[in-house]
């Protein structure tokens, strides 16, 4: 029941002003959340929460003392001096006057959808600028300034929506603690009545669907690791994506479509992108992009790849290369746009048949080399490379160290944990999402699963010893249907790791196994060429592949064999095939996803066994946002006097049966309220024979009279019969249901 006060619950009454709070406390942690999760992943949530929980005793405190505009200065402060603190870590130093275009462009992209997570020192980010966004609102309503507190706090809410970073769920959160901010707020001053909640409870569903369906940012969120579906017609059935935010998918599909023909003097993994920050769920690739410029040669010794490739989708949004590319040729250079770890992008996505070239320097692999390289890692590559999120667990850690005990380098530890997971675990394109980090239940929960999962558990294993790796995605080379010629389909999408070397660089290493892949690589084409499917071949490639002659190979030992390959690549087997072989040719995954929100599972779906139709329940958001559809209708209905209408409506044209003098008076009173209705309500102190006598001149007859007669019987006499009853009843039902010409329809 609502009181002046509050809300009462028996004995106890809630205030107002205690639920005002207590929504403010809702907007605020509907934010911070998403700084928790961000200062998680940095590794300074013990920071932030020192932060948040000063700001709100300080607020707390504060606001018995300290004016507003005093208390909108120190938010400033706050805020001005968190900001200070993370552009003194940015390279550059904090010269406001010269970074303030970056400054500026900086926020224009955060308010455009650039994800928070995209930003390299992120951790310091979310440590700026959490006591400015606690303080002021919570300050405010602790001075009961309620829509000031909702308009700052619901101005934080909206900026982290903007970046696409709050996800439905926190929005909701955040849009429901503003009304309630303000709600509660009106009712501390002016109370409230039974109408009130009503509209209060209608604005706050019309909140939550619109939390639900509305969009300001285009893009922002995750997205999977090809942006079209395999298996569709007329999709690009495995086209790699060059996002700056990668999801990890559940089951995917493999696609036998070509996306590209390359030819190139060498063979190789044909790269697309490479990503630095784990969240636990997704892979995130931080510095943006910026215009192309020639880029210089990795350390150390390396050799030259020219290639050319051409688009058979429809459209890609990615330019794949051998890595490193140092030069791209001819007009498409002034189209392209170098990410902050190296890789190509097209401006604008590249068309059906369009060409574009690229001069790579690919660094060669020299496991005697990669031993002696050292652990004296650049600054930048240790902390952007190296880092693991809070949600890494410490059996994972012991885990990797145990694989690697026995490594006295850090290339036998890549070596170590490459061929742990070629061993250990099984390859299969059919798996469910794990919930939680993925490289934890990968590791001790999955049995199977295909080259995300394997490259994701070998990156964060190597981070955990110190060494930094990054999660790579492109192609593999290919089917070769000439000397420099190879044919790219969807299906040889894949993602592996690379590693960093001093003196050397990037290093390429894939744990996924190779050779039940083969097969089955084989048979989808096979299979796709006998339905005469379209896109499957290109370049001759129906004709099968390629194969060089046999280069000289030279035994050193009984155990060690030495091979020079066509790529000028030295490698040295020593009875195992871990990151020593040079570029072998693995199958890809043709991995497909479809976007999906925060945290969301795609998979695809199969026939059931028994050749039925999988039936698909609604997800729990579904069934919260429908619920609250229905109740917000309700509510609207009732506030509008629908729901007693129609329930009028129901009450008078249906009547339940009862005892005969109770079955009598309700009978009379349907009539009443329907002659109420469609001539005028009884006046007080009228008896129901006067009432009905009056309306005799519009046509009430004696069918009325009847029953006005059996209810001053059943009223006053208390003798009527069932029958009685029963003609009461009967009477009533003709007159509201117009029957026999009636006299009362018009």
């Amino acid at each position: 029941m609502s009181t002046a006060r509050g809300f009462q619950f028996g004995r106890v009454t809630i205030p107002y002003r205690g639920l005002a709070m207590v929504s403010t406390a809702v907007l605020i942690g509907s934010y911070l959340s998403i700084l928790y999760d961000i200062a998680n992943i940095a590794g300074d949530k013990g920071d932030l929460l020192l932060l948040v929980a000063g700001a709100f005793v300080g607020a707390t405190l504060l606001a018995r003392k300290l004016p507003v505009w005093v208390a909108f200065a120190v938010g400033a402060v706050l805020f001005v001096g968190g900001m200070f603190a993370y552009y003194a870590t940015i390279p550059g130093g904090v010269n406001v006057f010269s970074q303030a275009g970056q400054i500026a462009a900086d926020n224009i992209a955060l308010l455009t959808g650039l994800s928070i997570l995209e930003m390299r020192k992120v951790g310091t980010w979310a440590l700026g600028v959490a006591p400015a966004t606690v303080f002021v609102p919570w300050y405010l309503v602790c001075r009961r300034r309620y829509m000031l507190a909702a308009a700052s706090g619901g101005a934080a809410l909206g900026f982290f929506v903007l970046t696409g970073d709050a996800g439905s769920f926190v929005t909701l959160a955040g849009m429901l603690g503003a009304l309630g901010i303000i709600a509660f707020g009106t009712m501390v001053r002016y109370g409230a009545t039974v109408g009130q909640i009503d509209v209060l409870v209608v604005a706050l569903v019309a909140m939550v669907l619109l939390s639900a369906t509305a969009s300001v940012v285009p893009g922002g969120r995750a997205s999977p690791i090809l942006s079209n579906s395999g298996g569709g017609s007329g999709g690009n059935g495995g086209l790699i994506s060059n996002n700056p935010r990668l999801s990890v998918q559940g089951s995917i599909e493999l696609s036998p479509k070509v996306q590209y023909t390359v030819t190139a003097s060498h063979e190789g993994y044909w790269k697309v992108a490479s990503y630095d920050r784990y969240t636990g769920n997704d892979w995130i690739r931080t510095g943006g992009s910026r215009a192309y410029e020639q880029q210089s040669s990795p350390p150390g010794d390396s050799y030259e790849i020219r290639q050319t490739f051409t688009v058979k989708a429809t459209r890609a949004d990615a330019m794949p290369a051998a890595w490193k590319p140092i030069r791209v040729l001819g007009n498409q250079r002034l189209d392209t746009r170098i990410s902050s770890a190296g890789s190509l992008s097209p401006k604008r996505p590249l068309t059906k048949n369009q060409s574009y070239s690229v001069v790579s320097r690919v660094p060669t692999k020299n496991p005697s080399e990669l031993r002696t390289a050292g652990t004296d890692y650049p600054s930048d590559v240790r902390q952007r490379y190296t880092h693991v999120p809070g949600s890494t667990s410490q059996r994972l850690k012991e885990r990797a160290g145990e694989i690697t005990a026995d490594a006295k380098t850090p290339y036998d530890e890549a070596v170590a944990i490459e061929q742990w997971l070629e061993t250990n675990k099984e390859y299969s394109l059919d798996v469910d999402r794990p919930d939680g980090n993925i490289a934890d239940s990968f590791v001790f929960e999955m049995n199977e699963g295909y080259c995300v999962y394997y490259a994701t558990s070998m990156v964060v294993m190597l981070r955990t010893q110190g060494i930094p790796a990054r999660f790579v995605t492109g192609y593999t080379p290919g089917q070769r249907t000439d000397e420099d010629t190879w044919v790219v389909r969807g299906l040889d999408s894949h993602a592996w790791v690379e590693v960093y070397f001093p003196d050397t660089g990037w290093v390429r290493f894939d744990p996924t196994p190779t050779d039940e892949r083969v097969d089955a690589e084989q048979s989808i084409v096979e299979n796709a060429r006998e339905n005469e499917k379209p896109g499957i071949d290109a370049s001759g490639s129906e004709n099968g592949t390629w194969t060089p002659e046999p280069t000289t190979t030279t035994t050193t030992t009984t155990t060690t064999t030495t091979t020079t390959t066509g790529d000028g690549t030295n490698n040295t087997s020593n009875g195992s095939t871990g990151g020593e072989l040079p570029d072998r040719q693995r199958p890809g995954d043709g991995i497909v996803g479809t976007n999906s929100p925060a945290r969301t599972t795609t998979t695809t779906t199969n026939a059931t066994a028994g050749g039925g139709i999988p039936i698909e329940l609604p997800s729990t958001s579904q069934v919260l946002y429908g619920g609250l559809l229905v109740l917000g209708l309700l509510l609207t209905a009732r506030r509008t006097g629908l729901v007693n209408r129609a329930y009028r409506t129901m009450w008078m044209r249906w009547q339940p049966r009862d005892e005969p003098d109770a079955d009598v008076e309700r009978a009379f009173d349907r009539l009443e309220y329907y002659l109420s209705r469609k001539h005028r309500e009884r006046r007080p102190g009228e008896t129901p024979r006067e009432y009905i006598a009056s309306l005799s001149h519009v046509g009430v007859d004696e069918r009325a009279e009847r029953v006005g007669s059996l209810y001053e019987k059943a009223r006053y006499a208390g003798e009527v019969t069932r029958d009685n009853a029963d003609e009461a009843v009967s009477l009533v039902n003709d007159i509201v249901r117009g029957s026999d010409g009636g006299g009362t329809s018009g």
